[in-house]
């Protein structure tokens, strides 16, 4: 531990990285330790931030604003891309971490650091996500994972240790559930959560979102523009990404849109159950699958979905910076050439209804799909169609039968 003597710190202000920097302090004697908050949209989570960092032995303290570029090229790519991990998670925090861990590493280069510590735990993903960036980008630099050394078992020995070294903290033991923020989600996990039986205490933990039974007796009509792929605009409104999605938040938020509650396959292994708020990112994926539905040819499409999965998989199991993960993107902006149009939407306590989906580049063609009469479609055709497409089995069930009667 003696060659250690500058360590930079992945520091949120949160219960792990409060203790984390006293804990270095004593147990890499003589080092420095400088925090970097990375902002992806943690909004009042920076407040204070540099002054309790400073309080607790850090050098100085890195606040870095990445939300613009968080938006545009890591949580557009996955939109676009249409992922979701088990059919379920937007993966809010998934796509955090490579931002992060690769702004942490430039600064870490930068002040000539010797390691870098982040505040993950043994049992989660975020370790993986944080160190497979940290090896894209600096191959040799140490990693120190206090979590995975240190003699603390839990949340609660944290805070036994926060109180006794005075580190001032914004959780208690009642409220001590595990919490990521951004600016696409908030996710909640731990205390009552861990036993999946409990029904979540909706009232207590959501933050961006109320109860759909909170939500207004009226609906709500949005209506979003894309522009291959990538929202640009709300009811004719013209947005950058950052108002973007702090309106389609505020609007999914206000009629209890995007409440998830899942048990999840970590990927190391064990199961586990999170609340998730993702109001505008649930607006922004229903939207998007409606614009595809007119704007790419059947195989493209049913090809795009089996693929969203392995992209989904990477992106959950800290494979941001790949040579898969780039081919897949590079894949996605091929089909989103044309994804360009506008989705009306009606949003009404906890549910999205799709009300039109219009594109200069739809492949519908309502002459051809009306069941009224039509010039184009000879309906007499499909007959052959059948007989070929059919034909293995048919030939099949030719066989079996002379097969049986032999």
């Amino acid at each position: 531990m003696s060659d250690i003597k500058k360590i930079v710190l992945a520091y949120s202000g949160g219960l792990d990285t409060s203790v984390i920097i006293p804990w270095l302090k004593e147990n890499y004697e003589g080092c420095e330790v400088i925090a970097v908050s990375v902002d992806v949209g943690q909004a009042d989570e920076l407040d204070g931030l540099e002054e309790k960092a400073l309080k607790t032995g850090a050098s100085k303290l890195y606040i870095e604003d990445m939300r613009r570029e968080f938006i545009e090229e890591y949580i557009y790519p996955t939109l676009k891309a249409g992922a979701k991990y088990e059919n379920q998670y937007l993966l809010g925090t998934s796509f955090a971490r490579p931002i992060i861990a690769k702004r942490i590493v430039e600064i870490a280069k930068a002040e000539g650091a010797d390691a870098i510590c982040h505040g993950c735990t043994g049992k989660g993903n975020d370790q993986v996500r944080f160190e497979l960036t940290i090896k894209a980008f600096a191959p040799f630099m140490k990693i120190i994972a206090p979590w995975r050394i240190w003699d603390m078992k839990s949340r609660s020995n944290e805070i036994d240790y926060a109180e006794a070294h005075h580190i001032p903290l914004k959780i208690n033991r009642e409220t001590n559930y595990s919490k990521d923020k951004n600016l696409w989600h908030l996710s909640h996990e731990g205390l009552d959560l861990e036993n999946p039986a409990n029904e979540p205490n909706y009232d207590k933990i959501l933050e961006m979102s109320v109860t759909p039974e909170k939500a207004p007796d009226k609906p709500t009509y949005v209506t979003i523009h894309f522009e291959k792929g990538i929202p640009t605009a709300v009811d004719g409104e013209e947005l950058g990404s950052l108002e973007l999605m702090a309106k389609l938040n505020k609007l999914g938020g206000e009629n209890g849109i995007g409440i998830l509650d899942m048990v999840e396959n970590r990927l190391v292994g064990m199961k586990s159950r999170g609340v998730y708020e993702t109001p505008g990112g649930t607006i922004l994926y229903k939207a998007h699958e409606a614009l595809e539905t007119l704007t790419l040819d059947r195989d493209t499409m049913h090809e795009k979905q089996i693929l969203s999965h392995r992209f989904a998989e990477l992106v959950y199991f800290g494979k941001w910076f790949t040579p898969l993960r780039e081919a897949l993107s590079a894949f996605v902006d091929a089909t989103q050439e044309t994804c360009t149009g506008d989705v009306k939407l009606k949003l009404y306590k906890g549910n999205i209804i799709l009300l039109s989906t219009t594109s200069p580049y739809s492949l519908y063609d309502a002459e051809v799909a009306t069941f009224d009469q039509d010039k184009v479609y000879n309906q007499a055709d499909a007959g052959g169609f059948i007989n070929l497409y059919g034909l293995p089995i048919w030939v099949k069930a030719v066989l079996d039968e002379k097969r049986k009667n032999d």
